[in-house]
């Protein structure tokens, strides 16, 4: 009788504890401006069946639009978009129970930062309206200190309206770490520079860049699974255009529409990331579109489509895969929601799981571990 009292309870234990390690972190960053909207969320998401749970949020902070989360899983980094007053937050993480404090801050050291990464040493990022990159270095305790370098790009490209000036709308580490990539949708190039974490002044160095079809507008990219190839995602023409790479050099091999075809509406394409297996490849598309495109990954690296999905929402700015790959969620900046869509692991397909989270102009979806 003990026995069996004894092997239901390591039963139920080991049943409670594979359920727990079913549950991630999903960390999300707004808009604060225009609704009510603390800055930085952290929910308990569930990969097994798509629920979340409300865990934790800042204190009130400024437009926190774009996230960054350290190796060790213990500090947040963020973007504070607030035009010539923008700044970086550094914020102390406890991941079991989702709370974020306040550390510090620096000057973004250029207009609107939209985009923000980080190693052991730095924090690097992208100035939207300022056209340049920062790297900011960490202390020991996870604050910033000054940055310590500005890059500040120059040119601008065919659209008067959206590239009157350079516009840095991304940074990359390469899958080595050894270069950066940052996409310029303002004057239409791509840069690659070599990066020394270690040094104190002139962490980023050119290496080289590229120019893209005039009035393209490079916006975000994405490493394919074994780093020999990269994904770029035109603002402006809804193209997907992929590059050979290979030591901070890019090469063009390849080009394909997000668009569906016949579409004759405003767009603007957002995000753009790979299926945990790199089998597919998925898409966001705002304005009058609101859709996200499938495409296979053939062998080669050229693109299939699969379908063009709605995304339920306006503005997918946005868009995340869980680590297991079964599921996909839409941060709809202009909409209010972030929608949760079951993914086929087998044909890359979404369907609508007709679960979404209410929050205040979503623009950043990160997964991390909840330990």
């Amino acid at each position: 009788m003990k026995k069996s009292l004894v092997f239901l309870i390591l039963l139920v234990f080991s049943v409670t504890v594979k359920a727990q390690n079913k549950k991630i972190n999903l960390l999300i960053g707004t808009y604060t401006q225009n609704c009510d909207s603390k800055g930085i969320y952290v929910y308990d998401f569930d990969t097994s069946n798509g629920d979340f749970i409300y865990k934790n949020a800042t204190d009130k902070t400024v437009n926190p639009s774009f996230l960054t989360v350290s190796s060790q899983n213990n500090f947040v980094y963020s973007v504070n978009e607030f035009g010539k007053e923008s700044t970086i937050s550094a914020f102390n993480y406890n991941a079991s129970s989702g709370a974020i404090q306040f550390l510090n801050k620096q000057s973004a050291m250029g207009a609107d930062p939209c985009y923000i990464i980080n190693d052991n040493k730095n924090v690097i990022v992208a100035n939207y309206s300022g056209g340049s990159i920062s790297v900011l270095e960490k202390n020991s305790d996870g604050t910033l200190q000054k940055a310590k370098q500005v890059i500040q790009h120059y040119g601008k490209g065919l659209n008067p309206k959206r590239q009157e000036a350079p516009h840095v709308h991304m940074v990359s580490f390469s899958p080595d770490k050894k270069f950066i990539l940052a996409n310029d949708m303002g004057n239409d190039r791509i840069y690659s520079y070599s990066y020394d974490p270690l040094l104190k002044t002139d962490v980023l160095q050119i290496k080289d860049s590229i120019s893209v079809t005039a009035g393209s507008g490079p916006r975000h990219l994405t490493f394919s699974k074994n780093g020999k190839l990269v994904y770029v995602l035109q603002e402006l023409s809804g193209m997907i255009t992929v590059y050979s790479y290979k030591e901070g050099k890019l090469v063009k091999r390849d080009e394909t529409s997000i668009l569906a075809g016949g579409f004759k509406g405003n767009f603007t394409a957002a995000d753009i990331h790979f299926s945990p297996d790199g089998k597919f490849l998925y898409a966001t598309n705002r304005g009058d579109a609101n859709t996200i495109s499938i495409f296979e990954v053939n062998t080669n690296g050229t693109l299939q489509l699969v379908e063009h999905v709605s995304t339920l929402g306006k503005g997918p700015r946005n868009f995340a895969i869980d680590p297991t790959g079964a599921f996909l969620l839409v941060a709809h900046q202009y909409s209010n929601d972030v929608i949760i869509f079951k993914r086929n692991k087998k044909t890359g397909t979404l369907s609508n799981t007709g679960k979404k989270i209410e929050l205040c102009a979503p623009v950043c979806l990160v997964f991390t571990d909840n330990k």
